[in-house]
């Protein structure tokens, strides 16, 4: 089984990796495109599913309604900009810009989140749940990628 803070920082590799990859890219490339889809689609359903069932818990605690609501605020923040990078055109100057602020947002967010937000959820989350947890974490992210394509399907059908 794959404890909660495995999962996370699974999916924070991988979207370190497609930072990269992306970051490493140029114009309206099918690359560019490729990696942004993939990017976009998992951090959207990684979110969700991370308020959902890891931050939901630690709003159980006081001590931890901080640490939840902070990072729930970043995740709104960074949707803002997934948002407008997702209707730019890739091959503009202002594109870049706007990406590298979301790369640099958001490797601040997974570093805060494996370093500080992981120390005080094992206090709530304890070593006994963390495959429950790791479980409706990756299932909840499932549903949500579904949603998300199903989206984007009817988007492309209107």
């Amino acid at each position: 089984m794959t404890s909660i803070y495995e999962a996370i920082r699974k999916d924070h590799d991988h979207h370190r990796a497609l930072l990269d990859t992306i970051a490493g890219t140029s114009g309206d490339s099918d690359a560019r495109r490729d990696a942004w889809d993939s990017f976009y689609k998992d951090v959207k359903s990684h979110a969700a599913a991370e308020e959902e069932e890891f931050y939901s818990a630690l709003m159980k605690e006081t001590w931890g309604q901080d640490a939840a609501r902070h990072s729930v605020h970043e995740h709104a923040e960074m949707d803002e900009i997934l948002e407008e990078l997702n209707e730019m055109d890739m091959s503009s100057p202002g594109w870049l810009t706007r990406f590298k602020t979301l790369k640099h947002d958001y490797e601040h967010h997974m570093d805060e989140e494996e370093n500080e937000v992981f120390t005080r959820a094992r206090k709530v989350v304890g070593e006994e749940e963390n495959d429950a947890y790791g479980k409706r974490f990756r299932d909840r992210k499932k549903r949500e990628m579904g949603l998300i394509e199903k989206k984007k399907q009817d988007h492309l059908e209107d």
